[in-house]
């Protein structure tokens, strides 16, 4: 049995009918064609399926598509500007905080919701917004860099 759903998702909205046991990564992937968000653990551990629901970060392998029913979504995707990386995307890429890339857009979606809420934040405050996100290559040093580094320039925060 299918149920509608409509969500904004990076500023465009969507009218769907989606299966009551649908994830919203499966919905954002397979229906909606982004493929930024990864299906890591498939149970709210890695933090790589990773998306903003009103600006606040859920896994959404966990989380029922229907439950982002009238909502707004932000994916990887959405965070681009004009077509262009946006600062913390550039701070990642010039920190050499991306190795195998899995992680990379989770990392994201956490960083830009903390700084969206903590506009300078500390390097403890960093850390512990990453914590849901589990990186096996870079060590995070570099992707802690990257967000103190995006921080630090002006308009960082637009999510």
């Amino acid at each position: 049995m299918t149920y509608p759903l409509s969500i904004a998702v990076n500023g465009i909205d969507h009218s769907l009918a989606v299966d009551g046991s649908r994830t919203l990564l499966a919905t954002l992937r397979d229906d909606l064609g982004l493929t930024g968000a990864k299906e890591g653990c498939d149970d709210s551990e890695c933090g790589a399926c990773m998306v903003l629901l009103d600006g606040r970060p859920v896994n959404a392998c966990s989380f029922l598509a229907l439950q982002a029913d009238g909502r707004r979504v932000t994916t990887v995707e959405g965070l681009a500007e004009a077509g262009e990386p946006n600062a913390l995307q550039r701070a990642l890429l010039e920190a050499g905080g991306i190795q195998c890339g899995f992680c990379t857009p989770g990392m994201l979606m956490s960083a830009t919701a903390l700084l969206a809420e903590r506009p300078d934040p500390t390097e403890r405050e960093v850390r512990l917004a990453l914590a849901g996100n589990l990186c096996r290559c870079t060590g995070y040093g570099k992707i802690v860099e990257a967000v103190l580094s995006a921080a630090a320039e002006p308009n960082a925060q637009g999510v």
